[in-house]
């Protein structure tokens, strides 16, 4: 296996273990507070890993040996050229629409380091949805890549047209894909994508979603890419959002990670407005307890579900919910490497402090 092979492989690898939830980069959430962890905390006594073996390196578990390694020969296949194990793979998760969908997102992130693969598989005619889905979020990617995360009005005018332009391609690879498979919700997640990126009106927008949903209701990276649409930076408002993220939480079904959404909606609160613009604790602790629950009912391992359960975690405690808080600190065990704690100087000590608050909070509530 060459270097160029194996950077390709490890960067795949990299990106499909730490995030799912695709979009522009933002700022991280407000930093918790960074405080000596209270004196005499024994984390065994509360059924935590012991101080010393934290992690920050990672937010969750590394994938399973053979699991990585099915991986590896796959992206090794795609980048020397080949098409079929793509193809193979991507069949392979039948109408599971949100695993196909996680299958296309791992493929795109091959064919960002190397696409020779993808126009052979393209022009191969099988999986062909599939193929020209790939195509169309890679478009997407690169269209976002030369924007970069500035508000617009930040972005240089030659880069917001190539930003535009490159969205245009990608809008019409997503829509010869959906006629190439009309039961694919996947060509309708990229149209979501694109629509917030070209700014359509709520109308338009309204009627991608439509397509969308009636193929697959609780699509979950199609609703990140909804709310997205629905919050205050890009053309909606914060009461838009929290109630698209809201109606989440109550009507996915069981087995979903999909009531997480809320989380990412806290979060997005969170940013812009600090903690005052969070909801009343009241409202949080109604349905902070539903999300650890359906949190509870994802059949492990699931790569989404440790990042929001550090989510669920902060904001546990900002509602005062220490023992909700406890439970997420001790299914997360070591591992620390994720938002809130990596926005502080310290990701270590503010996670160690953060499950000492917990613990000691917990006790007889």
């Amino acid at each position: 296996m060459t270097p160029v092979l194996v950077f390709g492989i490890a960067m795949a690898l990299a990106l499909l273990t730490r995030r799912r939830w695709s979009g522009p980069s933002v700022p991280g959430p407000v930093p918790p507070p960074v405080a000596a962890t209270p004196p005499g905390f024994a984390p065994e006594r509360y059924g935590l890993v012991p101080s010393a073996e934290l992690d920050p390196g990672r937010a969750g578990p590394p994938l399973p040996l053979l699991r990585r390694k099915e991986l590896e020969a796959l992206a090794d296949s795609c980048l020397a050229g080949g098409w079929r194990a793509a193809d193979a793979y991507v069949t392979a998760a039948g109408e599971n629409w949100d695993e196909r969908w996680a299958r296309l997102d791992f493929l795109t992130r091959v064919a960002a380091e190397r696409d020779a693969w993808l126009t052979a598989w393209r022009e191969s005619g099988t999986e062909a949805c599939a193929a020209s889905t790939v195509y169309a979020r890679l478009l997407v990617q690169r269209a976002w890549e030369v924007r970069g995360s500035a508000f617009s009005h930040q972005v240089p005018p030659e880069r917001m047209a190539e930003f535009r332009a490159q969205l245009a391609a990608a809008e019409a690879a997503a829509r010869q894909a959906a006629e190439l498979d009309p039961r694919d919700p996947g060509p309708w997640v990229v149209l979501v994508t694109v629509a917030r990126g070209t700014g359509v009106g709520r109308r338009r927008f309204r009627a991608l979603w439509q397509e969308l949903t009636v193929r697959a209701p609780h699509h979950v990276a199609g609703h990140w890419q909804a709310m997205q649409y629905w919050c205050a930076k890009w053309h909606g408002s914060d009461a838009l959002m929290l109630r698209f993220a809201e109606r989440a939480v109550r009507t996915a079904p069981a087995g979903s990670p999909l009531p997480g959404l809320y989380l990412q909606a806290l979060t997005e609160l969170e940013q812009r407005h600090g903690l005052p613009g969070l909801p009343d604790a009241g409202r949080l602790r109604e349905l902070l307890p539903a999300v650890a629950s359906a949190l509870a009912a994802v059949p492990a391992p699931h790569d989404q579900v440790p990042l929001l359960r550090h989510l669920l975690a902060h904001f546990a405690l900002v509602s005062r919910q220490p023992a909700l808080a406890l439970d997420q600190f001790r299914e997360l065990g070591p591992w620390c490497g994720a938002h809130p704690w990596t926005s502080a100087a310290h990701p270590v000590r503010a996670f160690d402090h953060a499950r000492a608050v917990a613990a000691t909070h917990a006790v007889g509530t």
